[in-house]
């Protein structure tokens, strides 16, 4: 199993509970294959430039262990998710 971070850049109109559902499936994907290290819930930040006409928005850190074989099903389950507006996933 190889150590990956994820950030998540979520839509900054999610309600509290929003963040708490998306939090609990992401989490949740990740332990099937894998084990969550770490989960930070970052708060709203500005962002650098305007994504889809927003200036703000919420930030999410994971660390965890994976199969390599598992991101690219973490990774489409972020793209189909609306309220994520950009992820990245890193080796470390």
């Amino acid at each position: 199993m190889n150590k990956y971070e994820s950030v998540i850049i979520i839509n900054p109109n999610c309600t509290d509970e929003a963040l708490k559902a998306l939090e609990s499936k992401f989490t949740g994907l990740i332990n099937q294959n894998g084990k969550v290290e770490s989960f930070e819930n970052m708060g709203k930040k500005k962002l650098a430039y305007d994504i889809k006409k927003n200036t703000e928005a919420f930030y999410m850190l994971i660390n965890f262990e994976a199969e390599p074989s598992s991101i690219a099903e973490l990774e489409r389950n972020y793209r189909i998710t609306d309220d994520v507006l950009k992820f990245i996933v890193v080796k470390k």
